[in-house]
């Protein structure tokens, strides 16, 4: 029989001790012992929870207990999660979170203390939810050198833009919809200001780069900028805004950035509408293969974090985790980054889309029946050339960049 700990009993606690319990017959046979939850620690009681005989409050009984060979961190948050994790982890134990500003944070150090005991931390959860991503870039994807990873990796962020896009709301509208349905939390600054998605483009970055990725390098910009008015321009275009979280290798060195796109139907995201989440990634052997599926939620994530304790179960005495450096990964500037660019100005179609072509160069002008401005599509050039060309205009509304 494998013991084992859940730290946390909210949200995807719950769900861990839910499908464990479910499922037990099945996971057990793929784990190929019985699997046993021993305890659950949390601050709060549960009375009438079946879990309640397991509930303890003291995190010390976790770690001097031998029998405990597998700790569940689903607590959230840095700080006492990371401490708790490492005095596991040092304990002999492994440890299988959901925690992504963590793992973000700690994850190079705490997969070296798991490396050097040869033991496990596991985080698919962390990322992609109920999408398995991080085993296919720990195992499947070895062979290749992956190039590009693009996802839209927050199902909150997804789910208003689409209810924008097919409801013809505007943000406050669909923001509050989605926090009446449990989609956003009371304080979506998280995920609406692009923070989530950011934490977990910078795990998939240094897994993929093999250094550490700090979040704090990575720019970020969220969608509460985002208007009816350039959803309705999008329409025009045949295009749809999605946040897109993305991490490419261009002449041996990263760049990664949080931003909202203009994608077009031929770009794998497109039909990724709703709360769902999806990850697209680009090997130099393989090419492209694309990942989709419920990216949150307590069941879903719950699913993916007892994946993780089967194989840790499965591999109690062998280290099966790719690590990643603890040395810092230098980030390109996004100054040096090239694309194009939707450009919302004031202004009349007739009379003005000629001063802007003569500042911004040759453009695709787009019209949608709004009075006194009008858009356009820009040739390539960097995110620094962009800058210094609309310093040169006042009339500048809005900015959306463009992908393909």
């Amino acid at each position: 029989m494998v013991q084992i700990a859940v730290m946390g009993y909210g949200t995807v606690g719950s769900g861990v001790v839910e499908v464990l319990n479910t499922n037990q017959a099945s996971i057990n046979r793929r784990a190929g012992d019985e699997i046993n939850i021993k305890y659950v620690l949390d601050l709060r009681e549960f009375p009438g929870d079946p879990v309640e005989s397991k509930l303890i409050h003291d995190f010390e009984t976790i770690v001097n207990d031998p029998e405990i060979r597998i700790v569940v961190e689903v607590m959230g948050g840095v700080e006492p999660a990371y401490t708790f994790t490492k005095r596991c982890l040092e304990a002999g134990k492994s440890v299988c979170t959901s925690n992504k500003e963590l793992v973000a944070r700690h994850g190079a150090e705490l997969l070296e203390i798991a490396r050097e005991r040869e033991l496990n931390y596991l985080f698919e959860a962390s990322v992609g939810g109920g999408i398995p991503i991080i085993r296919p870039l720990n195992s499947s994807l070895t062979a290749d050198e992956i190039i590009e990873i693009t996802g839209i990796l927050n199902g909150t962020t997804n789910y208003i833009l689409s209810q924008m896009t097919h409801e013809g709301i505007d943000f406050e509208t669909a923001l509050k919809e989605a926090q009446e349905k449990g989609y956003a939390e009371r304080s979506p600054e998280a995920d609406v200001e692009g923070y989530d998605a950011c934490r977990k483009i910078a795990i998939l970055t240094s897994l993929a780069s093999g250094c550490q990725a700090d979040y704090e390098d990575i720019y970020t910009e969220g969608i509460t900028k985002i208007t009816a008015e350039d959803i309705k321009y999008a329409r025009k275009m045949g295009r749809a805004i999605k946040l897109l979280a993305t991490s490419k290798k261009e002449n041996g060195r990263f760049f990664a950035m949080v931003a909202p796109f203009l994608i077009n139907e031929m770009h794998p995201l497109y039909s990724v509408n709703d709360v769902f989440n999806a990850i697209f990634a680009k090997g130099n052997v393989l090419g492209d293969v694309m990942f989709y599926g419920s990216g949150a939620g307590k069941l879903p994530t719950a699913s993916a974090v007892v994946a993780d304790v089967v194989d840790a179960a499965k591999h109690l005495h062998r280290n099966i985790m790719t690590f990643w450096s603890s040395r810092k990964l230098e980030l390109t500037d996004l100054s040096d980054a090239k694309r194009r660019f939707f450009v919302r100005v004031k202004g009349n179609k007739k009379t003005d889309a000629i001063k802007m072509a003569e500042i911004f160069g040759p453009i695709e002008v787009v019209t949608a029946e709004l009075a006194g401005e009008f858009g356009f599509i820009t040739g390539e050039y960097t995110e620094a050339e962009y800058k210094e060309r609309a310093a040169r205009t006042d009339a500048v509304i809005h900015m959306i960049r463009v992908e393909g």
